[in-house]
């Protein structure tokens, strides 16, 4: 029991960390962060649902395809961590605007922290959803590697997305992902303990 809400406590401050890169950094620049963002855009941009709800909307039709092939838990803990994420956005869309000066600056500044988020996610039992689902579930049918789906599923999302809004947003779109992608990796890789040893010597 207590190390199952140690990992929720640590879903949740990774959720809120993925939703604060997407609504002050990410999300005012219409740069999606993934597919699922993507989708997140273009609804906002079509019939004008807001950013957060769309998000969980993208995300929870995704997830009701996780629990057959996934499992409950881990898709009870992804399920979790995108509603935390959904509503940091809504909250944040609607009570918290920064000034967006430099394109750049947030380009980086949102991919470095939304790394950090999808990061502690996947070490601790779940998932930030998108398109994470469906290219899992392909490519175990299909047989190939998970990350090329990933790769072709979020860039026609990012086309579309692009297309209708503006073409620059796929180059942006792109370089977030590899940026967090690399984030992400070393999240994942961090030694937790040592650096919890390291700081106790301090």
């Amino acid at each position: 029991m207590r190390m199952e809400l140690y990992k929720y406590t640590l879903l949740t401050i990774g959720a809120i960390i993925q939703g604060v890169s997407m609504a002050l950094f990410l999300f005012p620049h219409g740069i999606p962060s993934g597919g699922a963002a993507g989708i997140a855009i273009l609804l906002n941009y079509w019939i004008d649902i807001p950013l957060g709800a769309a998000l969980w909307l993208a995300n929870f039709t995704l997830l009701s395809l996780a629990i057959y092939w996934f499992g409950y838990r881990w898709t009870l803990r992804t399920t979790y961590s995108v509603t935390v994420t959904s509503y940091t956005v809504h909250f944040l869309e609607l009570y918290v605007h920064l000034p967006h000066i430099n394109l750049l600056f947030d380009l980086i500044l949102g991919g470095l922290v939304f790394g950090i988020g999808v990061g502690i996610l996947i070490r601790f039992g779940a998932s930030s959803g998108g398109m994470v689902i469906p290219s899992l579930i392909i490519a175990s049918i299909k047989k190939v590697s998970p990350g090329k789906v990933m790769f072709w599923l979020n860039m026609t999302i990012f086309i579309i997305t692009a297309s209708i809004i503006e073409w620059k947003i796929v180059f942006y779109a792109i370089f977030c992902q590899w940026l967090s992608t690399q984030v992400i990796d070393f999240v994942y890789r961090l030694n937790l303990r040592y650096i919890l040893n390291m700081l106790r010597v301090f």
